[in-house]
């Protein structure tokens, strides 16, 4: 009797899971590219691992083409981009939606018309915003009338500008939705560098709209894998941070300890993520900066600095200069071509380093002599030039 019922079960199951395999639901995406005879388009998952090709097909005269593919068990939105070669248009699904997308090669990446869903028409919009700051900054390098310095300042407020924007209208306006997901990975080419527009590894701000986004999903689709994978990132970011503030806790020197011709402790985070000691440059001349790059006057006093470097680098100077700039991206992108050490202080004028060295004002600087003692700061001076060549 046990034996005929569980053979009636398995074979309800296994009839049940037929009638599944049977009813798949599947998306479409269709549409046409025209200027693209005989290319081949391909239909790639954007998973957690990276692009994966999912179909691909030969295009005619006409450009048509029409994939049909089975949904993902995920109730999340997924993502998806058509390719040919390296142009490229982004696309979300979810479930079992119908989406058409036309465009003409080689200028789809830009130039398409997408219809069937609004969370494709606002990764559109995102999309084309990120090809025109590209573009922006890629004029203002390029620009020979523009300064290094000038380069770098101009380039980090067009960044930050950009981060304002995207949180403000799209990510905090709709976190749950797919377009605000993939507005957290969109990246900038630097250089030679690829990186995030939003870095959640270590800026408190990033991480916040990682984690904004993280707990929406947490709200709209449970369990979802790409959700758990916000959350990791946030976590990671805060832990990062967290070890670099116990980093500098620990360094920290009780000002009443510090012998009256010696200097205060510090130590903090360069822009390649470098923890620097101002005590490990005994020996060298030091000239202690307190900076804020988003300074109207930043410009002119970097120039003024790099003056200085360029004219006693080589005898025995030394520059340590501390950022009190909030967005860490900025910093970062300000600093980049600088030839001295460039540290931040992520608290800014409310930091740890300001009150140990009682500066009142930025910009403030300090002059440590090579026994690593504090010999005067800048009220106290009156030519700087003089005193560095006097140090040295």
């Amino acid at each position: 009797m046990k034996i005929t019922k569980l053979y009636s079960a398995a074979v309800i199951m296994v009839a049940a899971l037929a009638l599944t395999s049977c009813n798949n639901k599947k998306f479409h995406i269709n549409g046409n590219i025209t200027e693209a005879k005989d290319s081949m388009l391909y239909l790639e998952n954007i998973s957690l691992n990276g692009p994966v090709k999912i179909d691909s097909v030969k295009l005619g005269e006409d450009g048509t083409f029409d994939f049909q593919e089975n949904a993902m068990d995920s109730i999340t939105p997924e993502f998806y981009r058509l390719r040919i070669a390296n142009q490229t248009i982004n696309l979300s699904i979810d479930s079992t939606e119908t989406v058409t997308v036309k465009a003409a090669y080689p200028q789809m990446s830009y130039k398409y018309e997408v219809e069937g869903s609004e969370n494709c028409n606002t990764i559109k919009e995102l999309s084309l915003k990120q090809m025109l700051l590209q573009s922006n900054i890629n004029g203002i390098v390029k620009n020979p009338n523009i300064g290094v310095d000038s380069v770098d300042v101009i380039v980090a407020r067009m960044l930050n500008d950009y981060k304002q924007d995207i949180k403000r209208n799209y990510i905090f306006k709709a976190p749950m939705q797919a377009s605000s997901y993939y507005a957290l990975f969109q990246t900038i080419q630097l250089g030679n560098t690829n990186s995030l527009i939003f870095n959640p590894r270590n800026n408190k701000e990033d991480v916040k709209v990682f984690a904004a986004v993280a707990t929406s999903w947490d709200t709209y689709y449970p369990g979802a894998e790409r959700g758990k994978n916000l959350h990791n990132i946030a976590i990671e970011g805060m832990k990062d941070i967290r070890i670099i503030e116990n980093q500098m806790a620990q360094q920290k020197i009780d000002a009443s300890k510090v012998q009256v011709n010696g200097c205060i402790e510090l130590a903090l985070q360069d822009n390649q993520g470098q923890i620097r000691r101002l005590s490990d440059l005994k020996g060298k001349v030091v000239l202690l900066d307190f900076h804020a790059f988003a300074s109207s006057e930043s410009t002119k006093r970097i120039m003024m600095l790099r003056e200085l470097y360029n004219k006693y680098h080589a005898a025995g100077l030394e520059i340590y200069q501390v950022s009190v700039d909030p967005d860490e991206h900025f910093w970062k992108t300000s600093t980049a071509a600088l030839p001295w050490i460039s540290v931040r202080d992520e608290n800014g004028i409310q930091g740890k380093s300001l009150t140990l060295y009682n500066v009142q004002s930025i910009p403030t600087f300090f002059l440590i002599d090579r026994n690593n003692t504090l010999q005067a700061r800048d009220a106290q001076i009156k030519d700087l030039d003089a005193a560095i060549k006097n140090l040295l």
